[in-house]
């Protein structure tokens, strides 16, 4: 039995990896269709000593199954963004309460508690559908704001501008959070200079606009903002935990989640540090679903677990993932 207040009191690489050898048995016990990619990889608990031993599911397992540790009631279905047609990721949540705690101890590890900051989001394409982890995790921070301020703006920038400006200008801790396409929106029709303000973009064109390189697009908004650095959220639908940077363009994990990196040409090797691969995300919170997931993100990984992420692998450039035929 895994008990969630140990997840959140982790404070050690030993109780990290201890924990992490834990919900790895759990889950190829409880997890139907990780058994079966453990199965197919020969991978059984008896063999698995360290965290680098661990499968890792790739990602696109949860467009065609549903990956569930928990035969609990499913409370929500988060689902991620996709064009018209696509086939979407699925990520069904037994623990509404586990995701809040997940977000709301991972966002006071790196910023202090949200209730002190007005939250102002600017997230309109996520707004437009059902079923966003996103929107919930921003939803569930702007009702813990103690400041009145704090809310969605869709497509009302002129609202967001005069908001912003004010609240900053009273020496209020702001947290403006918003899709990349949008802080660009923003700052093409409006100039800032921004004392008390943490601007932080969740990744994310959308089609809407050209592809920026992070150093560019992070240029754009700190010039627009008046601001030395955004700082910047790094999630997914599949998972339950959040990295952030705060400008530099390396991510820091919450205690009870790790990245590694695994070679683009071997999935079941793992990279050294400093050498650009596949990135892997070990999520704890992610306990009644599966906390080893492969994503389609490039990145390289440093000695003090910080990463950065640098890409994404093109579709047709998927290795190691011909054991999808569960």
């Amino acid at each position: 039995m895994i008990h969630t207040q140990d997840i959140f009191s982790i404070t050690s690489e030993t109780t990290f990896n201890t924990l992490a050898l834990d919900i790895f048995k759990f889950q190829f016990e409880n997890n139907t269709v990780y058994r079966s990619f453990c199965d197919l990889l020969y991978k059984h608990p008896s063999d698995i000593r360290l965290i680098e031993d661990i499968p890792f599911l790739p990602i696109q397992f949860f467009k065609s199954h549903q990956v569930l540790s928990s035969k609990a009631q499913i409370e929500d279905v988060f689902s991620s963004s996709g064009t018209t047609g696509t086939v979407t990721s699925k990520h069904y949540v037994t623990d509404l309460n586990l995701y809040e705690q997940s977000f709301n101890k991972g966002f006071q590890q790196f910023y202090g508690n949200i209730s002190d900051y007005v939250v102002l989001a600017l997230l309109p394409n996520y707004l437009e559908r059902e079923g966003s982890s996103l929107i919930y995790m921003v939803n569930t921070m702007i009702q813990a704001s103690q400041h009145s301020e704090s809310g969605f703006y869709l497509n009302d920038l002129e609202a967001l501008k005069t908001q912003l400006i004010r609240s900053d200008s009273e020496g209020k801790k702001i947290l403006l959070i918003g899709v990349s396409f949008a802080l660009l929106d923003l700052v093409e029709q409006y100039q800032f200079n921004l004392k008390n303000t943490i601007i932080m973009e969740t990744g994310g064109m959308k089609g809407r606009r050209k592809e920026l390189v992070r150093d560019e697009l992070h240029h754009i908004l700190k010039s627009g903002f008046g601001v030395t650095h955004i700082h910047s959220e790094y999630g997914m639908t599949e998972l339950l935990s959040q990295a952030y940077s705060k400008g530099n363009g390396l991510f820091r994990c919450p205690n009870w989640m790790r990245v590694l990196t695994r070679d683009p040409e071997d999935a079941l090797t793992h990279q050294k540090l400093g050498k650009t691969g596949g990135i892997n995300v070990i999520d704890l919170a992610n306990v009644n679903s599966c906390s080893f997931v492969a994503t389609q993100d490039l990145g390289r990984v440093y000695d003090n677990h910080s990463f950065e992420v640098i890409g994404r692998f093109d579709s047709s450039d998927i290795r190691g993932c011909n054991l999808m035929v569960l």
